[in-house]
This record gives structure tokens, sequence and C-alpha cells, in this order.
């Protein structure tokens, strides 16, 4: 076990017709003039957006509204957002949406209060000194972005993909009404489900530190989360699968199933960021489709942690030998993201790069984790292009 610093200041404010609180929470946190940030879609056509600005003119709280953020998150909006915010005198940022609007928001609130430009947190060249106050509300369970230190953006020049870490983009408050999340279409349910299994997974598949109670509710969040994501697949309404799902979400990845050990692996989604910054997929069917070609290059090098997965959360006997367990659970769960319709290779995702593509994923990889990363095995970058090679 390793020692940890376990922190999460974002109050939840959870259940049915939460976001009609939104402007009390602004005033609480010191709101004065807000940004909205926000995609489109169904926040526009559910009325979401419409109330939310009802309930701000109610309570005589001045905004401006800057809409467009998308799936994989694009820089250009974030200067946008960067520039409003200064015309406009902002304080407070609110998202209205999932991760790709509160992803945004956060990357606007660095380049507000700490200046220059905000791409060079993401190009690890400085670090952020302040962050404007954000507050969001949910609409898609997936990211866990609502209660987390990160942000992922795109830059469109190379089209490169990167994440930024930092306590200081923590929302203060995260409105989660399940009920929000029920006019999403199945697939991008499935891609909520997979990405909030991935960042569980990313932590526990290590070989750096393990402690007992945070096995225990990484395991039992994984099994919650495949359960409810079946049940959803039969019964989109179904309010407690939503609910369940919705608070896994912000769970799996506000550090809590990382408490003890080296901070997990992830390269499966360093893997899938160039999938995304270069062909614009999913991200949660983006790593639905590298995790089983991961899984497979790595498990003898953290074969008991494979194995514990594959009895504890994928329910398969522990009989025969440890190899033959650890396969198995693999096996199980890529059969459990086809029943979601989820894919399991790049050509079910939908894409064929070529070879040059995929050396050219791999050199970015490589160039994003300063060359190398990983704990369950340390990957460089003829690992990332063999992994590659193998998810065809």
């Amino acid at each position: 076990m390793f020692d940890f610093n376990y922190y999460t200041p974002t109050q939840v404010v959870f259940g049915r017709n939460t976001e009609q609180r939104v402007a009390e929470l602004i005033r609480r946190f010191g709101g004065t003039k807000v940004l909205i940030q926000y995609g489109g879609g169904s926040v526009v056509r559910s009325g979401l957006l419409q109330r939310v600005t009802d309930s701000l003119d109610a309570a005589g709280i001045p905004y401006v509204a800057l809409g467009g953020a998308v799936p994989n998150p694009r820089l250009s909006l974030v200067y946008q957002g960067i520039e409003l915010c200064k015309k406009e005198h902002v304080d407070f940022l609110l998202a209205v949406g999932g991760g790709s609007a509160i992803d945004s928001a956060k990357a606007i609130g660095y380049g507000v209060a700490s200046g220059g430009d905000v791409w060079d947190f993401y190009d690890y060249k400085r670090k952020a000194t302040a962050c404007l106050p954000l507050g969001v509300i949910l609409t898609l369970a997936a990211t866990g972005s609502e209660m987390s230190d990160s942000s992922v953006i795109t830059r469109e020049e190379g089209w490169v993909k990167r994440g930024y870490n930092s306590d200081l983009g923590r929302p203060r408050f995260a409105i989660m009404n399940p009920e929000l999340t029920m006019t999403l279409p199945d697939y991008q349910t499935a891609c909520g489900c997979t990405d909030i299994m991935m960042h569980t997974m990313e932590r526990y598949f290590t070989n750096g530190g393990n402690m007992e109670i945070t096995d225990a509710i990484a395991e039992g969040l994984l099994r919650t989360v495949k359960a409810n994501a079946e049940i959803l697949a039969k019964d989109p309404k179904n309010y407690d699968a939503r609910a369940e799902v919705m608070w896994a979400g912000s769970l799996s990845h506000n550090g809590l199933t990382g408490c003890g050990s080296d901070g997990g692996d992830w390269m499966t989604h360093k893997l899938e960021h160039e999938l995304g910054g270069l062909y614009d997929v999913a991200h949660g069917a983006g790593l639905a489709a590298i995790w089983g070609s991961w899984a497979r290059y790595v498990y003898k090098n953290c074969l008991p942690r494979f194995r514990r997965f594959a009895v504890n959360v994928m329910d398969i006997e522990p009989t025969g030998s440890d190899d033959e367990i650890a396969l198995k659970g693999i096996e199980a769960l890529e059969a459990f993201f086809r029943r979601i319709h989820m894919p399991t290779n790049l050509r079910e995702l939908g894409v064929e790069p070529t070879e040059e593509e995929l050396k050219d994923m791999a050199h970015k990889c490589a160039v994003g984790v300063n060359g190398e990363k990983g704990s369950a095995r340390r990957l460089r970058e003829a690992d990332m292009l063999a992994i590659y090679r193998a998810s065809m």
C-alpha cells in the first residue's frame, strides 16, 4: 500500500429536479456573472438550457452563453471562451452537458485565470496557477469530469489530443439528475458506461501498491456498471439504473478507486487519445476497441490482477492456470462490450488506419507520455505500435 492524498472538494447535488437549484449554488460559490458552456443538441431540444437561463434570470444573475462543445472538445472553442470571459468580465463558469462541455469549461477557466496560451498546460510546458470557479449540470454519465481534476482538449492543428490534471479545475458543485440522461441515444449511454469502467480499470491494473478496501470498491463499481449497462440496453428509461451509472461515473474518476496504488496504468486512455484526435471517434467506443489488445499484450506482466479481475468482476470460475483464467476474463469483458454494442477492434470501430497512420499514432502517443508509461507494463513506442497493429 502506498501513501496517498485524497481530495474531493465538489459538492454533489443528486436527484430529480436538482437543476432547479443552479442559481442558489452559483450564488453560494460567489458567482456574479456566468459563462454557460454547453454543446447543443439535446441540451437545447430538451429545454434544459432554457430552464437554466430562466433560473438565472429569476435570480438576477447575468450570464453569457457559448455553445458548440463537441466530443473530443476543440482548442479553438476554448480560445473563444477565454476571450468572451475577458470581454464580459465573467467570474464563474457553468458547464451544462457531458465531459466535453466540462473539459472545455475547465480549459477556459485555466486560460482566463492563469494567462498566457492555455495550450501550454496541455502541452506540459507550464502549470496552471489559477482557474475560474466552475459548476456543472451533468447530462451524460461518462467522463467523471464533474468531480475529477482532469480535462482533455484536442488541438486542431495536427489533431493532437492531450489531457491536463490540476486540482484547481475541480468543479465547486455538480448537479446530477439521472432523468437528464434519458434523452441520450443508446450508443452514447453505452460509450459512457464503457468510459466509467475504464477509469476504474486504469487504476485497478497496476503493479504498484494495492489496498483491499480500494480493490473492493473498484470491483463493486465495475460489477454495478456492468449490470446496469445491460439493463439500460433493454430499458433506457430505467431511473434506478441511470442513477447507479451516474454516481458510479463520478466515483470512478474522483480518485477514490486509486487510493493506495501508484496511480494506475492509463495506457489504454493514452492510446485512445490518438485515435480520438485523428479520427474523432467517441471516446468510450475507442477505449473498448483498443482495450482487449492492450490487455493481451500486458496481462502476463500483471497476472495476479488480471486473475483477480476475471474471478471477482467477470465471474470466471477459478479453475485452470492463472493464464487461462486471466484470458477468460479478458474474453468475458469483450463479450460484454459486444452485448452493449461496443466495438472490440478498430474495424468494428469503423476506422482502418494505414501502417503509416499506426506509426504516427504510436509516435505521438510516445511523445505525449514523455517516452514511456504504464504500470501493468511499461510501454514504449514499439509496444504502442504493436498494440495498435493487434487492434486491427
